[in-house]
């Protein structure tokens, strides 16, 4: 059984990904794909969405004669980043407890 990523989950991954560096949109994909399963028909709408949201912005950079459209994080998707990653911490020890690993047990 796989477990399902949450979109805000998701949206934390390419957003700390883009804290490192700028990629185009088949090179970001790879790069998640390399922690979790997710397919290009999935990352392409999230890419569209945090630009919408003023988290990413895009640059074009030639390559072989064709364009790249390169994703950077802005200043507010460094904030979001920030946030997403304080909720996982809490998610995540909650979780972690439930699972067994710091449990006290009686």
């Amino acid at each position: 059984m796989a477990i399902q990523i949450s979109s805000e989950l998701l949206d934390g991954c390419v957003l700390g990904i883009l804290l490192h560096d700028d990629y185009y949109g088949y090179s970001l994909t790879q790069k998640v794909q390399e922690s979790i399963s997710v397919s290009e028909s999935t990352m392409y709408p999230v890419l569209r969405r945090l630009k919408k949201n003023d988290l990413l912005s895009t640059y074009d950079e030639p390559y072989q004669g064709r364009n790249r459209r390169y994703y950077k994080i802005t200043a507010e998707g460094k904030r979001q980043f920030e946030m997403i990653k304080q909720d996982w911490q809490v998610f995540k020890g909650s979780i972690d407890k439930m699972l067994g690993d710091g449990v006290d047990h009686e």
